[in-house]
């Protein structure tokens, strides 16, 4: 099973193009590394470069990258708006696919040694791989940035994890470790005010703010009188968002002030609610949001739900594909205010697909003319997977045609979660369309291995059956799937805008060929299993009654439909 790692590193160079790319050329010169974004910055004098790959592959990744920033770039003579510390300022690995934190963090102490031992660069190790609480914190790490590094590693407590404790001008320090995934996004304003962004930052922030008497000549907090307690600290008041960073500062490139936001977890505090609060705040101040930029790239799930939310808010079926979804988030958002948002480029699933592309990355004309050759997968089971994944696509547009009808008010629920049920059946099928090839070359990859010996006996023996299980899983699972979409089909041909009731029958019917080709498939695969154990003797029953199930709800929606029509 594939293991995925991202990494991030952020270099301390944006301004110079040939030594960003010469940093970049050796991170992708690794086979098996797949770069995913470069995001540089002037103003910022910073580049982040994000890349996936399997672990060994991304530290090998890493490491040249590192090197090369440590050989190009100058600390002594660097200068930026970003906090930096070093050449290669951080390099977080965060994992993606198959693999635990407790894995990645080993790698990640693996990587620093390497770059402490090799290169001869202080490092320290931060989040999830800090073995100082202390330094869990990056900003606890940045404090003093690279100017005041000479004096911390003259200080015994802050002793490098790994590499030497003398000052490396050129190159700084680095710090490695591994995150949950980041999302590095600014929300632009319409001034040049950075007090102001400093301002708003500071509401929003985890961290809070020191608590302020608003002036009366001001709407900016700045410019209040700090409230302090009896020994003459501030009193310090929290922010409006849990694991929200935030700060202030004010791009020449783009002539604005920007408001830069860190999410460390998108689930506890969102995107588009961070949004939404920062749009107030700004109006209360006088200002305007104009719009937002990401950097680096973030996760369909983080995106989608802001879409869902604006959607929401736009009385909007929530029952669309997903593009649509995206497109609403990305136009709310404001995402191409100052540079151009690219889903296929800036969301990390398509753009993993992108440089992985499967059946569903085929145009259709293509998929029939794969199909219709004299290779065996794709066969059956992924043509049984797309009948009932065109079936689900139907039931979704039937649903959003009636949802968007003032006649039928009143089933705008149903509707909203019939559709939206509909377009996970229907990414769930195509899904499964994919990996029934895919399990397919598992079982010929299992029957090409070697039985010479008795171990070797045993272990094809293995990797067959669970092969030949898989094979079974997936069809019977395409079966289940495509029966729901019948489901779903005979209600909205009784519930659904009669204009569309055609439509609604035809998800039927090729809900019915998924049901039935899937479960063919199934029996076929049950075979291979025969001579290996008595692995699910109920499974020619529940066929039977997938079967027999489907075939009866095809005819009441047959029926129902030609007495509509008639």
């Amino acid at each position: 099973m594939q293991q995925l790692i991202e990494c991030v590193p952020n270099f301390s160079e944006g301004n110079d193009q040939a030594k960003i790319n010469s940093i970049v050329n050796k991170i992708s010169s690794i086979e098996g590394v797949t770069i995913l974004d470069v995001d540089s910055g002037k103003d910022t004098n910073r580049t982040v470069v994000t890349f996936v790959g399997e672990p060994a592959t991304v530290l090998e990744g890493a490491f040249q990258g590192i090197k090369e920033a440590s050989m190009l770039i100058d600390m002594s003579n660097h200068t930026g708006t970003h906090p930096r510390i070093g050449a290669t300022d951080v390099c977080p690995l965060i994992p993606i696919k198959n693999i635990t934190m407790d894995e990645c963090v080993e790698h990640s102490h693996e990587l620093a040694e390497r770059v402490g031992a090799q290169l001869k660069i202080p490092v320290y190790l931060y989040e999830y791989s800090a073995k100082n609480p202390d330094r869990k914190n990056l900003a606890n790490i940045r404090e003093g940035e690279y100017e005041d590094l000479e004096k911390k590693l003259n200080d015994k407590s802050w002793k490098p994890d790994f590499g030497p404790s003398a000052f490396n001008a050129f190159s700084g320090a680095t710090v490695i470790g591994c995150r949950e995934f980041l999302i590095a996004y600014n929300i632009n304003l319409n001034t040049k005010d950075k007090r102001l962004a400093t301002d708003i930052a500071f509401e929003i922030r985890e961290l809070g703010r020191s608590k302020r008497i608003k002036s009366p000549e001001s709407s900016n907090l700045l410019d209040g009188e700090i409230v302090r307690n009896e020994d003459g600290s501030p009193v310090k008041v929290t922010g409006m968002f849990k694991g929200v960073k935030a700060i202030g500062w004010y791009v020449s490139e783009y002539s604005r002030a920007q408001i830069s936001i860190n999410f460390i977890n998108y689930k506890v505090s969102s995107v588009h609610d961070v949004f939404d609060a920062v749009c107030k705040l700004a109006e209360e101040r006088g200002a305007r949001v104009t719009g937002s930029e990401l950097v680096g790239l973030i996760p369909m799930d983080a995106i989608l739900l802001a879409g869902k939310h604006f959607l929401s808010k736009q009385n909007r079926t929530l029952g669309i594909p997903e593009k649509d979804i995206i497109e609403c988030a990305v136009q709310t958002l404001g995402l191409n205010d100052v540079s151009e948002f690219n889903p296929d480029e800036k969301i990390i699933e398509y753009a993993i697909e992108k440089n992985n592309k499967g059946l569903m990355g085929l145009s259709g004309k293509d998929l029939i003319s794969l199909i219709s050759d004299s290779s065996p997968a794709p066969g059956g089971g992924s043509v049984s997977a797309i009948a009932g994944s065109l079936g689900a696509a139907l039931v979704s547009m039937v649903a959003a045609l009636t949802h968007e009808k003032k006649d039928f008010i009143r089933s705008r629920k149903k509707m909203n979660e019939i559709g939206v049920k509909a377009q996970d059946l229907k990414d769930r099928l195509i899904y499964l369309g994919e990996e029934d090839t895919e399990a397919f070359n598992a079982i010929l990859a299992a029957n090409r291995l070697s039985d010479k010996t008795p171990e070797q006996k045993k272990f094809k023996e293995k990797r067959a059956f669970e092969a030949n299980k898989y094979a079974i899983e997936i069809p019977l699972e395409t079966a289940k799937l495509s029966l729901e979409v019948i489901k779903l089909s005979l209600d909205l041909i009784k519930h659904g805008n009669p204009n569309s009731v055609t439509d609604a029958e035809v998800a039927s019917e090729v809900g019915l060929a998924g049901v039935r080709g899937g479960c063919m498939n199934v029996m076929i695969n049950l075979s291979g299993l025969d001579k290996f154990n008595n692995y699910a003797p109920d499974i020619h029953n529940k066929i039977d009654s997938l079967i027999n199930e489907a075939n009866n709800l095809h005819k009441k929606a047959f029926d129902n439909t030609k007495k509509l029509i008639n």
